[in-house]
């Protein structure tokens, strides 16, 4: 099911069960898997890989140049998972040599209208990016992760798996994983507790993170000391080794902190 207005690139890769719509534009680098739907006037730039299911709205641009001035581009590759909803006018672009030449979309991605992801970055699995919001380049972002509508972060940023940004967030230091952050500059502003409660987390976890998160974000003592009786108070609960061994794992980037 091809349009004949389409443009399809030599050497293109497209699975016979997909729906090509009027005036799409299709590199001859692209791998488009089965199932796709792209409706009409959306543009696959470049080594772009589309996994099965995915539905793309029109004037999506995927898999455009970096916007970077000195990276090599060369190579450069998206890679979408499976089930991914990419709305109108949404911007996805590649990776460079300053990467490893990818950016990486996980699996049952919604990308609202007009969202961007810039070059080198790395979604999870089952991210939603509401209306216009944005992730600068190498930013990492984890499963479940939630994107209010015109929140952005900074380049290199990461945020933790079951995070919520709220609408306007802009996001300078790292969000801790089930964390919520609010504001410009964001700030942190406790847990995610819709989220955790939608994804069916115990009465008994919750109530054990939020005791956590209230220690380890308190007033006495320093932060350092804070994490380390942190550590040694909650080693049996997973979601909080989680939480600690985030931070941990990248000591000098700033973190989303609460108000004072």
């Amino acid at each position: 099911m091809i349009h004949p207005t389409a443009v399809i690139g030599d050497g293109a890769m497209i699975d016979p069960d997909c729906n090509i719509g009027p005036f799409c534009i299709i590199s001859a680098n692209a791998k488009v898997g089965a199932g796709v739907r792209l409706h009409n006037n959306v543009t696959l730039m470049g080594d772009v890989t589309l996994g099965a299911g995915c539905e793309v709205f029109p004037f999506a641009v995927l898999g455009a140049p970096a916007q970077h001035i000195r990276a090599d581009k060369t190579g450069a590759k998206l890679i979408l998972g499976e089930k991914c909803i990419v709305r109108e006018h949404v911007t996805m672009h590649a990776g460079t040599a300053l990467g490893d030449g990818a950016t990486r979309i996980g699996d049952r991605g919604l990308f609202m209208a007009c969202a961007h992801v810039a070059h080198d970055c790395r979604l999870g699995n089952d991210v939603i990016m509401t209306n216009y919001a944005g992730v600068g380049g190498h930013s990492l972002v984890g499963d479940n992760v939630n994107f209010g509508a015109a929140a952005i972060t900074h380049q290199h940023t990461r945020i933790g798996r079951g995070a919520f940004l709220g609408q306007g967030a802009v996001v300078n230091g790292d969000v801790i994983p089930f964390g919520m952050v609010v504001g410009n500059p964001a700030r942190l502003a406790g847990l995610n507790i819709v989220g955790l409660k939608r994804r069916g987390f115990s009465r008994e976890t919750i109530h054990q993170m939020r005791a956590a998160y209230r220690a380890l974000f308190a007033h006495e003592g320093t932060f350092q000391e804070r994490l380390e009786e942190a550590s040694l108070l909650y080693t049996a609960h997973p979601e909080i080794r989680e939480i600690l061994d985030f931070i941990r794992v990248d000591a000098e980037r700033a973190l989303c902190f609460p108000d004072d």
